[in-house]
């Protein structure tokens, strides 16, 4: 046993926020709290449970975890529950680095060996995808994901749709998988008819149809396409996920590990999406601790489907991607759609602490882009 001694935070670019928890006996964990856009937000909760958890045992992470949801009155959401996953995912991976076994190893061990993995292609405005999937393909990817359109009016014309079965079309043509991402920016009136446009061109899944208050619209959408519908990388626990999996209207669910609590609760979720026959498919478009975190869950979790992954992708500005921040980064190299399961200690991955320090000073926190459209009106990003 070991007691927690300090918990720090490193704010660094392009936009994670990552967290180390250190015990009295020389232990160390590393954990990522990155909430795009809210980083400030996330950094004020941080700040009031590193005061709280001091003199914990580090090996009670359950009582931890438990302690954050149960005794804030006010629970869940993404600013709590990002907080949350920056601890727990440290403490998983200081438990298992102290005894010297990856965390899957403590979460029941493997049902795999290898993890499907998928990049992303095409940007905010999507465009240019036949030569970028071309790219992802040479680097071992066999499946991508795109965002669908750029921003829509509630009702916009149904040509602003075509560019989207377009793109799709080009990138079935290279004998790749393609999901769309609709990223909530397609209301209503529009989902309905890209749904169906893309429906004979069999995407992988499309992603967030609607937004995710809208639960009675996807379930009405759900009955309406044959396609997967995917979503959950803005519900935040599984009483979130609940509804959705009762209505049954989501194929695919997509927790954000940095989002729902960490490794502890997305461990959970998965169970109750294998109760429901849900796959698994974890969203991550954030830093190597998550991407590192979320594989610990995918090598012990039967219903996981594959794993989003943000090597190159287009927020990752100023020369920091998924390879920056630790020493093993061949651990990402991708083969015929794969990535090897890490062997290592913990989260597999090994931190460099220097580089986390030094880029973490003045680091501004990055904030989220908008659309505005041709009437002044804000649309959905």
């Amino acid at each position: 046993m070991g007691k927690i001694t300090n918990i720090e935070y490193f704010r660094v670019p392009p936009r994670w926020l990552f967290v180390k928890i250190a015990d009295d006996a020389g232990n160390v964990g590393w954990g990522e709290a990155s909430l795009e856009g809210h980083t400030q937000a996330v950094e004020g909760c941080l700040d009031s449970w590193i005061e709280r958890y001091i003199g914990f045992e580090a090996d009670d992470i359950e009582h931890i975890w438990q302690m954050s949801w149960r005794t804030s009155f006010y629970r869940g959401g993404p600013v709590f529950m990002s907080a949350l996953a920056g601890i727990d995912i440290a403490l998983w991976d200081l438990k298992a680095r102290k005894l010297g076994v990856p965390i899957y190893q403590l979460l029941g061990g493997k049902v795999r060996d290898k993890i499907k993995v998928y990049a992303w292609i095409g940007g905010d405005r999507p465009g240019d995808i036949e030569q970028q999937a071309k790219a992802r393909k040479a680097q071992g990817f066999l499946s991508v994901k795109m965002n669908g359109t750029e921003d829509l009016g509630w009702l916009d014309s149904p040509s602003t749709l075509n560019d989207c079965v377009e793109r799709l079309k080009a990138v079935k043509s290279l004998g790749m998988d393609a999901g769309i991402d609709f990223h909530g920016r397609v209301h209503k009136p529009m989902a309905k008819q890209l749904a169906k446009a893309l429906e004979p061109h069999s995407p992988l899944f499309i992603e967030e149809p609607l937004l995710s208050e809208h639960i009675g619209g996807i379930k009405a959408l759900s009955q309406i396409t044959s396609s997967p519908i995917a979503l959950g990388e803005r519900l935040h626990s599984r009483w979130d996920v609940r509804p959705f999996l009762e209505a049954g209207c989501v194929d695919i669910l997509q927790p954000d590990i940095s989002h729902v609590g960490g490794i502890s609760e997305m461990r959970r979720i998965a169970a109750m999406c294998e109760a429901y026959d849900v796959a698994l498919a974890p969203h991550c478009p954030l830093g190597p601790i998550a991407l590192a975190a979320n594989v610990q869950v995918d090598a012990v979790s039967a219903n996981f489907a594959i794993q989003e992954m943000s090597l190159g992708i287009h927020y990752n500005v100023g020369g920091q991607d998924l390879s920056s921040y630790t020493q093993n980064p061949e651990v990402w190299k991708v083969t015929g759609g794969y990535i090897d399961l890490m062997t290592g200690p913990g989260l597999g991955i090994e931190v460099d602490e220097a580089q986390v320090r030094r880029l973490s000073k003045d680091a501004k926190p990055w904030v989220s882009p908008g659309f505005i459209g041709p009437g002044g009106e804000i649309r959905e990003w």
